[in-house]
């Protein structure tokens, strides 16, 4: 690859991921949110109660951040948490109502947010974007590019994105 468009290419990727998280925290903080806050009230409200390492794991950060986090909503009244009765050293962590009904007015946001976000974009591009953006995560990951998972999303993205 050429060391311009690379460069072009990677300064591209870096600034559309601060500017999408400036975006979103502006969305969330009427909200009374912070970023990745909402990753894990939407996981709960799509997975139900979790323990903290399963949200962990789910949301791809550490287990202090999801700590800190889950005190944080807490105090907040937006989830609660209790001892996993299987095992004493885990916790459980669940949405309260005020949990379910701002998970809702999040997706609402993360609506908005996708629509501001490809605008301009054809309907065509829109509609392969998720399997590229994985296999660039993929990539990132540093995962077997012949998984299958991967070859499958490369079979229907090796057109010129427009």
């Amino acid at each position: 690859m050429d060391p311009d468009y690379a460069d072009a290419l990677n300064q591209a990727i870096r600034l559309l991921s601060l500017r999408h998280r400036a975006r979103a925290a502006q969305l969330l903080a009427p909200l009374g949110l912070h970023v990745g806050q909402e990753a894990l009230l939407l996981e709960l409200d799509r997975t139900g109660p979790r323990n903290q390492a399963q949200l962990s794991d789910a949301l791809g950060c550490e287990p202090p951040s999801v700590t800190l986090m889950t005190r944080k909503l807490e105090a907040a009244g937006h989830i609660r948490r209790a001892p996993d009765p299987a095992d004493k050293r885990a916790t459980i962590v669940a949405l309260t109502d005020s949990g379910k009904a701002l998970a809702d007015q999040i997706r609402r946001l993360w609506v908005t947010l996708a629509e501001e976000t490809v605008r301009s974009l054809s309907a065509e591009t829109v509609e392969r974007l998720p399997a590229v953006l994985q296999i660039m995560t993929t990539n990132v990951d540093g995962k077997s590019p012949n998984q299958p998972a991967a070859q499958s999303a490369h079979s229907t993205t090796d057109r010129p994105l427009t």
